[in-house]
């Protein structure tokens, strides 16, 4: 696997000889990390928290990455790290085992001997302050955001800060080609790149982001007025359906137009804001680990073959944009 471009991905300890710092038990580092991406705040289908580990473990190092897989339990180990934090579960549906003899419980098994323990953030972190929503917008640099799908609000007289997707303003309108590109510098590079749906050359300035798969919230993001929709995992026939329903209402120029990057590409930037918050919220009772963001670009996809005709003087199908992001 290729490592994604990034150069800060290790965050140091507080210095334990300047301040006092200890190591702290993986419960206590547990119990900071359900205080950063409360598990109340999962989706019902979700499965978080602690898989593996003895919370009377000291840990030292903390490895986070977005998916639990074979590389990435081989850094953790070869770090030394004794906690591995993923964004996606291992275990997201019930197992009667963890023999061995199946792929996850061979990385299960592999963690235990290695005395590295597996902790996931998966749906509470998307929604979290300083989550996968934020993390994606802070990297478009959008304003003035709020949640796309809110969670209740603290009291009559707050307004939500925490919930599904956010919403925000561009500090200038721009066109939908030079958003892609955008979106393509900040993100790490993947076979697939970026995904267009909508004219290159409309204007767009309001911007609704989802990070991981987001065509369930079409819905939301219509409602929301956003000209530009940034998320993952999209399907023809709903993207094909909600680009009718947007000319038909506006011509093509009919917003929200899409942009779909790899799953992967879309929840990494949060790594950086998880390691910075866990050390943090440790700090201010004395206790320091340190983290590093694993850089593994761990999309499956490994090649991508663009479609084009043999004799390129022979239109082989309809015309389409050839624009590389």
């Amino acid at each position: 696997m290729t490592a994604a471009p990034d150069p800060s991905t290790d965050t140091p300890p507080a210095d334990p000889a300047a301040e006092g710092a200890g190591h702290p038990t993986l419960g206590r580092v547990v119990r900071t990390l359900d205080e950063l991406y409360a598990p109340s705040t999962a989706e019902e289908w979700d499965a978080v928290g602690l898989v593996a580990g003895d919370p009377d473990a000291p840990v030292r190092k903390v490895l986070l990455a977005v998916d639990p897989v074979e590389e990435v339990a081989d850094e953790a180990l070869a770090w030394g790290a004794d906690l591995l934090v993923t964004h996606h579960p291992l275990f997201l549906r019930p197992v009667h085992s963890v023999a061995a003899t199946t792929f996850k419980g061979s990385l299960v098994h592999r963690l235990i001997r290695g005395g590295c323990a597996l902790y996931v953030a998966h749906t509470n972190a998307d929604a979290a302050q300083r989550g996968v929503a934020d993390a994606l917008a802070d990297a478009l640099d959008l304003l003035h955001r709020v949640p796309l799908v809110p969670h209740p609000a603290p009291s009559p007289h707050e307004a939500a800060r925490t919930g599904t997707g956010r919403v925000g303003r561009l500090a200038e309108p721009t066109t939908l080609r030079a958003f892609a590109q955008r979106v393509a510098q900040v993100l790490p590079p993947t076979v697939q790149g970026v995904r267009v749906a909508g004219d290159l050359d409309a204007r767009v300035e309001s911007v609704a982001v989802v990070g991981g798969s987001g065509d369930s919230l079409f819905d939301a993001v219509r409602a929301s007025g956003a000209d530009v929709y940034l998320t993952s995992d999209l399907r023809h026939h709903p993207v094909s359906e909600l680009r009718e329903r947007a000319r038909l209402d506006g011509g093509e120029a009919g917003t929200p137009f899409l942009v779909d990057v790899p799953h992967y590409a879309s929840e990494w930037p949060w790594l950086r804001y998880a390691a910075e918050d866990l050390v943090r919220v440790l700090a201010r009772s004395g206790a320091a680990v340190e983290t590093r963001v694993s850089t593994l670009v761990t999309d499956p996809w490994t090649a991508r073959f663009p479609s084009a005709p043999a004799d390129p003087a022979a239109d082989a199908g309809p015309p389409r944009d050839t624009a590389q992001a």
